[in-house]
């Protein structure tokens, strides 16, 4: 029988010494054994590098970064540092199921044609202890760059990916919130993509999760990306409309969380309109920074 393919599992840490230890358990506990984890720490300051070395495994093989680089030029050192015939990514406050990989490199094993695969996941809400499956319907798969520009729904951390994807596409250096987004999209213009339904994974809802703690980067970066993408000549056949209105919506919540009430206002009547965004007016009023 021959020997199952090795896959790397990039883990980016900064200062994630407090969900670590749970992240790091989960990849031992696979009952997929042929692995190895890349875990660059990216300048942490906190005792992250303590918790990783806690674990003696001669698989977990630790990079430390001389400075602090944006989230995805450090996933792709990471990756320049795996050997793997797979590439898979855990962040530091996610967790996996522990039959994840195994089930992902069957997959793989009986559908050679595809490149990417990913899964479902619970959203874990760390405050009230509580989990909900992410995606309720069908997931997405096959011709997706439309339906990932309307609603972006892969979870990095459900996903596994043939290292041959990286000799052709990277991750942009300059992102440190919409990476996942820009990667993924870009790349089903290009390759197939197929889906696992069920949750194989657990992303951690909480207070410091970076798409929460910086939203005005994450608008920052979308504006960016959409005003590239419309000139993209490979992008010519794709509608915009539901990014713009995701950075309005952003913008309002932004200016909430300020305490800008009126500058959200403003922002809810601007173009393009979205009735949704009126669920922001009690908000407005009842919002304490």
């Amino acid at each position: 029988m021959p020997k199952k393919p090795l896959v790397s599992i990039i883990i980016n840490c900064f200062n994630g010494d407090k969900y670590l230890d749970e992240a790091i358990k989960s990849v031992l506990a696979q009952n997929y054994k042929n692995w190895e984890i890349i875990f660059f720490d990216n300048n942490s300051t906190d005792n992250s590098s303590s918790v990783l070395k806690k674990h003696k495994d001669r698989r977990i093989k630790y990079f430390r970064s001389r400075k602090t680089y944006p989230l995805y030029k450090a996933r792709n050192l990471a990756i320049a540092r795996s050997k793997g015939e797979f590439i898979s990514f855990l962040d530091v406050d996610d967790w996996w199921i522990k039959n994840k990989l195994n089930k992902q490199i069957n997959f793989f094993l009986k559908n050679q044609s595809i490149d990417v695969l990913y899964s479902n996941v619970y959203l874990y809400n760390d405050k009230k202890k509580t989990q909900k499956i992410y995606v309720k319907k069908k997931l997405n798969y096959g011709d997706l760059t439309q339906k990932l520009v309307d609603k972006f729904e892969i979870p990095i951390l459900s996903t596994i990916i043939k290292r041959s994807i990286f000799r052709q596409i990277k991750f942009d250096n300059r992102y440190t919130i919409i990476g996942d987004l820009d990667f993924f999209i870009r790349l089903s213009l290009i390759r197939s993509i197929a889906a696992i339904q069920e949750p194989l994974a657990y992303y951690r809802m909480h207070d410091s999760n970076l798409t929460v703690k910086k939203i005005d980067l994450n608008i920052k970066e979308l504006e960016n990306w959409v005003s590239e993408k419309v000139k993209d000549k490979n992008f010519k056949s794709i509608n915009f409309s539901k990014i713009y209105k995701l950075i309005k919506t952003l913008r309002i919540k932004n200016n909430i969380i300020e305490g800008n009430r009126l500058a959200a206002l403003k922002e809810m009547f601007q173009k393009p309109f979205n009735i949704l965004n009126f669920r922001y007016i009690l908000l407005l009023f009842n919002f304490s920074k």
